[in-house]
C-alpha cells in the first residue's frame, strides 16, 4: 500500500564548479559511486539509465555495520530504486525514488528534485525531497543530503582545478 505524506526536506549549497560539470556528475554512474553515498557508506550501482523514463538501482553499503542493524534493505545496506522523470540539461533532474525494504515505513516513493542555478561563485545546487517517509528522521536526512552536497562539491571542484 502506497503511503504519502507531505514532508519536504531540502538542502542547498554553492559549489565552485560550472553547472554543466555538475550536471554531468549527476548522470554519470562512474561519478555517482564517488560522490553520492553519505559519509560512512560506499555505493554499488546495479543498473543506471540516465534518460527520461530510465531506471536505476544502487546500494549504499555501511562500512562499519558490524553487529548493528543500520540498513533499510538489509542489516548493512540501503538499496535504492529510481526512475528519471525529468531531465533539463544544466538546470533540473527529477527522480522518483524508493528504498527497497520489507518494512512498509521505508518502502514508500519519494520525489527527488535537483535544481542547478548558475551564480557568480559557480553553481547553487539544491536537493528537494518530497513525500519523505516519516521513518527517516529529518535530522538524519538533512545531514545526509548536506554530506552528499559536500561530496559533490569535493568531486566537481577537484575536477574543476585539474582541467
Amino acid at each position: 500500500m502506497e503511503q504519502h505524506n507531505e514532508r519536504i526536506d531540502s538542502a542547498s549549497r554553492i559549489i565552485n564548479a560550472p553547472v554543466h560539470r555538475i550536471y554531468l556528475a549527476l548522470l554519470d554512474p562512474m561519478a555517482v559511486v564517488k560522490w553520492r553515498p553519505p559519509s560512512g557508506m560506499e555505493c554499488e550501482i546495479y543498473e543506471f539509465n540516465p534518460h527520461v523514463g530510465g531506471k536505476y538501482r544502487m546500494a549504499f553499503k555501511y562500512l562499519n555495520a558490524e553487529n548493528e542493524v543500520l540498513g533499510k534493505t538489509s542489516a548493512d545496506s540501503d538499496v535504492i530504486q529510481g526512475v528519471f522523470v525529468e531531465l533539463i540539461t544544466d538546470r533540473k533532474i527529477v527522480e522518483q525514488v524508493k528504498f527497497k525494504s520489507d518494512d512498509p515505513v521505508f518502502d514508500q516513493e519519494m520525489k527527488m528534485t535537483t535544481r542547478l542555478t548558475p551564480v557568480n561563485e559557480g553553481t547553487e545546487v539544491t536537493f528537494i525531497a518530497e513525500n519523505v517517509p516519516e521513518a527517516i528522521k529529518k535530522e538524519d536526512h538533512d545531514e545526509g543530503m548536506q554530506a552528499t552536497l559536500d561530496n559533490l562539491a569535493k568531486f566537481t571542484e577537484i575536477a574543476n582545478r585539474i582541467s
